[in-house]
C-alpha cells in the first residue's frame, strides 16, 4: 500500500502486538507493504541520519494503524534496517 490511509490497518492495532519491518530509507516515495515472510516493508523518504528514518517509520506505521505514534515502542533495531516495534496499551 502506498501512502496508507489513516487507520487502514486498524484491525492489527491490538495492545502488545509486535511489528517486524524492513526499512528502506531515502526512497522515492513513502509506502508500507506486507511481505510473504510476515514482515512489513517500509519505504520512507527520510535519510538514515540521527534517527530520522526510524522516526518516519514510526509515524507511518502509527498512521496506518490509526494510533498515536507515542503508543509505538521501538524494541529492536535503532540503527538497523530491520526494526521491531511493539504497540503499547
Amino acid at each position: 500500500m502506498s501512502n496508507p490511509t489513516k487507520g487502514q490497518w486498524s484491525a492489527r492495532a491490538l495492545p502488545g502486538a509486535t511489528f517486524t519491518l524492513h526499512v528502506t530509507p531515502r526512497a522515492r516515495r513513502t509506502s508500507l507493504t506486507d511481505t510473504p515472510e510476515g514482515m512489513i516493508k517500509a519505504s520512507v523518504t527520510a535519510p538514515p541520519e540521527d534517527g530520522r528514518a526510524t522516526a518516519a517509520v514510526a509515524e507511518l506505521l502509527a498512521h496506518a494503524l490509526g494510533v498515536a505514534k507515542t503508543r509505538l515502542t521501538l524494541v529492536q533495531g535503532a540503527t538497523s534496517r530491520h526494526k521491531l516495534f511493539r504497540l503499547e496499551a
